[in-house]
C-alpha cells in the first residue's frame, strides 16, 4: 500500500469522514418531469410517504409529500454545506431569509444556537426530467461556537475557483475549491464563526474531475489534518502499484502528496480535511452539542421557542416555476447572481 494511504473502505450511506466532519449525504435522483405543483409526475403509490429513501424508479421523496425534499426541521451546534451539483433547492429558515439555488452553487449555513430550515427540491422542467445531485456536509462547530447566532452565505457557482490542470498530456484534472486553498487561490469566505474560517483549521472542501488516463497530484496538508477523499464516480484510479475501485473512500496521510492516475473512464471524487476539533460529541438527531445535557437543553429550547418560528405559510415552501436564481437574507437584501 503506498506510503500516503491509511485506509481504504467501501462508501455507504452517509459518509463517514473524521473530525471537524460529522458526515456527507450524496444525493443523487433521476426525478421525471414535473407536475403542476412541481412535484413528480408519475404515481406516488407504495411510497413510504413521509419517509421514502428507498430509490423507486431511480427517486426518492424523502420527506416531502408533494415536492420532493425536507420540510422545515430544526439544527443547532453545527454547519451545512450543501453543493448542488445538478438541479434546484428552494430554502426557506426562521430567519426570514429564502433563497432558490442549484447547478454547482454551495450555501453555508451556520446553525448556532438554533435554525429551522426546510430543503425542498422543486421540479421545475414539465416536458423533461429533472435530474438533482448534491452533497450535503456537516461540519462540526467547537465548543466556543455552537451557540453563536445563527447565520447563512450562499457562494454562488460563478465565485467559485475551477481550475483545469493538464498534465504534460494534456488530459485535465478539474479541482472546484469549495473551502480552503489550492495553488494560491481561495474561493469566497465561509461564515464569520465556521470552523473554516480559522486560519489554523486547514479546512478543505474540494470536488475532483479527471479525464480518462488523466494524471494529478495531491498536495501535501499540515501534519495532523484528517484527510479523505471520497471516490464515487468512475471505474478506478492508479497509486503506485495500487489499483483503487470507485465507491472506495480513501483515508490518507496528510503530510504526504498523494498521485493518482485515472483509468478508462471520466473519475470523480470530493476531498474533506481539516484539522480535527476534538472535543467531545453528543449528538441526538438535528443537535450536535458536546453533552448530553446539552442535547437535552436543545430540546427543552426547541420546544419551548421553535427556534424563532416559522414565519411561512406551509411546511412545502417553494417558488414560483419561473424564478431564477437567487438569496433573500433575513435583513431584506436580495442577492442574484449575474
Amino acid at each position: 500500500m503506498s506510503d500516503a494511504i491509511l485506509n481504504i473502505a467501501p462508501l455507504g450511506f452517509p459518509w463517514q469522514p473524521p473530525d471537524p466532519f460529522l458526515f456527507c449525504a450524496y444525493h443523487d435522483d433521476a426525478y421525471p418531469a414535473g407536475n403542476e405543483s412541481m412535484g413528480p409526475d408519475a404515481s406516488l403509490e407504495d411510497r413510504n410517504m413521509g419517509n421514502d429513501f428507498e430509490g423507486k424508479g431511480g427517486w426518492r421523496m424523502y420527506h416531502g409529500e408533494t415536492i420532493p425534499g425536507f420540510p422545515p426541521h430544526p439544527h443547532r451546534g453545527f454547519e451545512t454545506v450543501t453543493l448542488v451539483r445538478r438541479g434546484l433547492i428552494d430554502h426557506a429558515d426562521s430567519l426570514g431569509a429564502t433563497a432558490r439555488f442549484g447547478g454547482g452553487d454551495v450555501q453555508w449555513v451556520t446553525a448556532g444556537k438554533g435554525i429551522v430550515h426546510s430543503e425542498m427540491f422543486p421540479l421545475t422542467d414539465r416536458k423533461s426530467t429533472n435530474p438533482l445531485e448534491l452533497f450535503q456536509i456537516w461540519l462540526n462547530l467547537p465548543k466556543s461556537d455552537k451557540m453563536v447566532e445563527p447565520h447563512f452565505v450562499m457562494l454562488w457557482n460563478k465565485d467559485i475557483p475551477a481550475m483545469a490542470i493538464k498534465d504534460l498530456s494534456g488530459r485535465i484534472t478539474t479541482v472546484t475549491v469549495v473551502a480552503g486553498t489550492y495553488a494560491g487561490v481561495r474561493p469566497p469566505s465561509p461564515p464569520p464563526h465556521s470552523w473554516a474560517s480559522r486560519s489554523t483549521s486547514d479546512v478543505a472542501i474540494w470536488t475532483l474531475r479527471m479525464d480518462p488516463y488523466a494524471e494529478w497530484t495531491l498536495p501535501p496538508a499540515v501534519a495532523g489534518t484528517n484527510r479523505t477523499l471520497f471516490y464515487f464516480r468512475g471505474e478506478s484510479l492508479k497509486n503506485g502499484d495500487r489499483n483503487i475501485k470507485s465507491r472506495q473512500s480513501i483515508t490518507l496521510r496528510p503530510e504526504e502528496e498523494f498521485r493518482m492516475i485515472n483509468g478508462d473512464k471520466e473519475s470523480e471524487l470530493l476531498l474533506l480535511q481539516g484539522r480535527p476539533i476534538d472535543e467531545s460529541v453528543a449528538q441526538y438527531g438535528p443537535f450536535v452539542m458536546n453533552t448530553r445535557q446539552e442535547i437535552e437543553q436543545a430540546f427543552t429550547d426547541y420546544q419551548r421557542t421553535q427556534f424563532g418560528g416559522w414565519p411561512w405559510p406551509n411546511n412545502e415552501p417553494v417558488h414560483p416555476r419561473e424564478e431564477t436564481r437567487f438569496a433573500r437574507y433575513p435583513d431584506g437584501h436580495i442577492e442574484r447572481p449575474t
